[in-house]
């Protein structure tokens, strides 16, 4: 899904997309995946590459992931994107019904991830875009079941880090979709009070990159100039 994003700023820029554990081509390395392990293995994708500073743009569980780099590699940070996604933990109900996912895609896995991705978009957007989420469900049904439950563990038990923005170390652009399913626009906005963080809000849901895709393009190109 960020196939036009790639095509689009490699003209400028040099563009890394890293399938994170449990994910794409990388296989899990255990039953949880916390946000730290992710971050060092992004860390090992720069190194290897030679990179000594980056900016990244986390879509969801990217940008706990994306928090969780710039807490363990501060100098390596140069910017970050946090598309989708929040800086707070998970509240106690958060918990719960990550507990609950855990349990149905262990019985149905392949309902589960059918239905968890078409919930993603905004309910305006299911019929429009039902070509686009179709081809979702596909690449999503390639994560195996150990990759889908261990990332599950892993975002149930990550750390706050909204302190990140509070110091206001690197430039933060925060896009959320105010039709999120998946997180309280008002509640998410209100992290970045107090804060040198942008904001950029769409009309759509929890999936930017597709609901809101010419646009994204142009607000990134922005930010990352």
């Amino acid at each position: 899904m960020w196939k036009d994003y790639i095509d689009f700023f490699s003209e400028k820029y040099r563009v890394i997309t890293i399938d994170l554990l449990g994910h794409g081509e990388s296989e899990p390395l255990g039953y949880v995946h916390e946000m730290e392990d992710n971050a060092n293995a992004i860390n090992e994708v720069l190194e290897n590459l030679k990179i000594e500073k980056a900016t990244i743009v986390g879509h969801s569980m990217g940008g706990y992931v994306g928090l969780a780099f710039a807490e363990l590699y501060p100098k390596k940070i140069q910017k970050l994107v946090l598309l989708n996604s929040t800086s707070r933990e998970d509240s106690a109900e958060k918990k719960l019904n990550r507990t609950r996912a855990i349990k149905a895609v262990k019985q149905n896995y392949i309902s589960f991830v059918s239905l968890a991705i078409a919930n993603l978009f905004s309910e305006n957007n299911r019929t429009r875009l039902a070509e686009q989420i179709e081809k979702v469900k596909e690449q999503a049904l390639k994560t195996p079941l150990q990759g889908i439950v261990a990332s599950l563990e892993g975002m149930k038990i990550r750390k706050d880090r909204e302190w990140l923005l509070k110091e206001k170390r690197f430039p933060v652009l925060l896009i959320l979709g105010k039709k999120d399913p998946v997180l309280n626009y008002n509640e998410t906005i209100s992290q970045i009070e107090d804060t040198t963080a942008e904001l950029v809000s769409f009309e759509d849901g929890h999936m930017s990159q597709i609901e809101n895709k010419e646009e994204l393009k142009t607000v990134l190109q922005h930010f990352f100039e």
